[in-house]
């Protein structure tokens, strides 16, 4: 499971910033369906791709020692189902977006909470292992360490 955690978190991460650069260096011309806009939106676009470019640098950053940073997943996991559900206001306000955005939104529904179920299923640091191991002798749990 650890390693199910650290590459989602990893690729998750990457295309987080990778997208969000796109955003920075092409503006809005690279969201699928977009039609083009006046600087006022091109500017909005780019200015919130940089906190979107954080926010990938700030789920890669939990990579390292991420068994302490256990709750800044979660947290970072909340932030980004919080976008899914203003997703869905959009869709009240404004109709269907384009295809590859309905299918995003089904993404942003199911990671977080995958991602927050395995965080619950790693042993953080400092945290003993769970009922599964608890028949096993102490020692043979702590060799090694």
């Amino acid at each position: 499971m650890e390693l199910v955690l650290r590459a989602t978190l990893f690729m998750f991460g990457t295309s987080v910033i990778g997208i969000s650069l796109a955003h920075i260096a092409l503006g809005p011309s690279v969201v699928p369906g977009s039609i083009p806009v006046n600087a006022t939106m091109d500017s909005e676009d780019r200015f919130y791709a940089v906190f979107f470019l954080a926010y990938g640098a700030a789920v890669l950053w939990c990579l390292k020692d991420w068994r302490s940073k256990l709750r800044e997943i979660r947290i970072l996991m909340a932030i980004f189902f919080a976008g899914a559900l203003v997703r869905l206001i959009s869709l009240a306000a404004a109709g269907y977006p384009h295809p590859f955005f309905v299918a995003m939104t089904l993404i942003e529904f199911m990671l977080p909470p995958f991602v927050i179920c395995l965080t619950a299923v790693v042993p953080a640091r400092g945290r003993q292992p769970g009922p599964a191991f608890a028949s096993l002798p102490q020692r043979a749990l702590t060799e090694g360490s």
